[in-house]
């Protein structure tokens, strides 16, 4: 490894991750250092959708919705494997938003981003339709709009992955514990995992810390400075559920409140109902759903659904802190922006990441390297629009005819689990199953289809050490996998890193 970058990026995040593969593409030398695994913290506690944020409308944040629906296809098209459309289902509550209000917000939301490839909203009576058969009866009508799930720690991986191979450096579980100026370069401590400490100098630094943006700012970089902007954290926490309804659709609730929650399909047999938007204070990364959080998502979800949503069936939970720029100290959690913006302050610079949401991380990326384009030397201009992420290169983009595809040739893998490594490898399969023609040439099986051969892959080309960073944000298996079968693959993960 060198010691000398044009661009230090801190954090591996996907703001993070999309700075070090927007730059790295055009031929800048990036470190990226990330003190845990990637996508850790906020990146992998999303709801898990690219969309515009139909509510946002509400806060008249136009050119967020607008940016963020350009966005939403332009992904779509760049990783169809992990990226796919969705329909979701908005019950008109006759006690909330009227439904000249809702029908006025879909039609701007339909056409204020040009939409292509999406379905358009429609209208839907509930009775005898099967998008009405798990709510209530009082819920009569509804509308029915298109956003994108996304697989978000994966999105995550793959930006990191193409900015390896692009020439980026990416160091997990490295902290950077000292930062300071001089010769006109910043100078930067490292520490690994292993207590292993070295010095790096580069150009810029870009502080894409998440939660701890402030933290890198004042202490890191020890400026003593205030920060230029406020930073407002805020928590959103998730259930997931035993699967509680048929389709492939999702739910759209109001609630009373002002807030939102989703009703998701997930991972096949669950469903995700999230999220709560809470002022959060204490340290990030001790973040954790609540007891009253549970309650509240189990009660909000139960207004809407026929059959009751009880604590009792919550398989799992998750949390995570979103970093927001606090641009008005009088608006409640969910209503604080979800717009990004940068200082930069100083010489050599530094750029710090406030706000931000995943649907417009490419963007994000692009308008970064214009902010820093001064500073380092001309070379390549934007790309990532067009460039699509490892795995999405399939023809047109078109998952469904490359998954026909993929089923003649590896006729030999079981349907679900040949369905579950498109979606996450997409063209990368072959690397994946690396020439196997055959189950037992993938080595052992841990359940649910994981491999010896899988978890080689993970640990070589996606920067996965331990069970956790395969089994949770590699992928969702935890959910699948027996007590015992999560057990094993930690011990082979254990063994793996005591022989490096």
């Amino acid at each position: 490894m060198t010691n000398a970058y044009d661009i230090l990026i801190i954090g591996g995040g996907v703001n993070g991750a999309g700075i070090a593969r927007d730059a790295a593409g055009r031929g800048h030398s990036v470190l990226l250092c990330e003190k845990g695994d990637l996508a850790s913290a906020t990146s992998s506690a999303s709801t898990k959708l690219i969309h515009g944020g139909l509510r946002y409308l509400e806060h008249y944040e136009f050119r967020l919705v607008r940016e963020s629906l350009i966005e939403r296809e332009t992904l779509l098209n760049a990783a169809p494997h992990i990226i796919w459309p969705m329909r979701f289902v908005l019950p008109h509550h006759k006690e909330l938003r009227p439904r000249w209000m809702l029908r006025a917000g879909l039609f701007i939301y339909d056409h204020l981003g040009g939409r292509r490839k999406l379905p358009p909203t429609r209208a839907v009576r509930f009775k005898g339709d099967p998008r009405g058969a798990p709510l209530k009866e009082t819920f009569r009508h509804g509308y029915e709009y298109s956003d994108c799930w996304v697989e978000d720690s994966r999105l995550v991986v793959l930006n990191a992955m193409d900015a390896a191979e692009r020439g980026a450096t990416i160091l997990t579980r490295t902290k950077v514990t000292g930062l300071t100026r001089g010769d006109g370069v910043w100078t930067a401590r490292l520490e690994g995992a292993g207590g292993a400490v070295e010095d790096v100098r580069a150009k810029v630094v870009v502080n894409a810390a998440g939660p701890w943006v402030n933290d890198v700012v004042q202490n890191v970089a020890q400026t003593n400075a205030k920060p230029s902007f406020g930073l407002r954290l805020v928590k959103g926490s998730h259930i997931i559920v035993r699967r509680l309804y048929d389709g492939a659709h999702a739910y759209l609730f109001q609630g009373g409140d002002g807030r939102i929650i989703f009703a998701i399909p997930y991972e096949r047999d669950f469903t995700l109902i999230g999220t709560t938007d809470v002022p959060y204070e204490d340290e990030p990364g001790a973040v954790d759903i609540t007891e009253s959080e549970i309650d509240y998502l189990c009660r909000s979800a139960s207004e809407y659904f026929r059959l009751p949503v009880t604590r009792e069936q919550v398989r799992a939970t998750y949390a995570g802190v979103r970093p927001l720029f606090d641009n008005a100290e009088d608006k409640n959690a969910s209503a604080v922006t979800r717009d990004y913006v940068f200082n930069v302050e100083g010489d050599p610079p530094m750029l710090s990441v406030y706000g931000g949401k995943i649907t417009t991380y490419r963007k994000l990326a692009e308008h970064a390297l214009e902010k820093l384009g001064p500073v380092l030397s001309q070379r390549g201009g934007a790309w990532t629009a067009g460039a699509p992420l490892p795995g999405g290169d399939m023809k047109d983009a078109d998952f469904g005819a490359f998954h026909r595809e993929m089923a003649q040739q590896f006729s030999w893998l079981e349907s679900q689990h040949l369905l579950r490594l498109l979606r996450a490898y997409g063209t990368r399969i072959e690397d994946v199953l690396g020439g196997a023609a055959n189950y037992g040439a993938l080595g052992r099986c841990y359940g649910s289809g994981l491999t010896d051969a899988e978890i080689q892959y993970l640990q070589d080309k996606e920067f996965a050490a331990t069970a956790d960073d395969i089994l949770k944000r590699r992928s969702k298996l935890y959910l699948h996998l027996t007590e015992e079968e999560i057990a094993a693959v930690r011990a082979h993960c254990a063994s793996a890193d005591a022989a490096a």
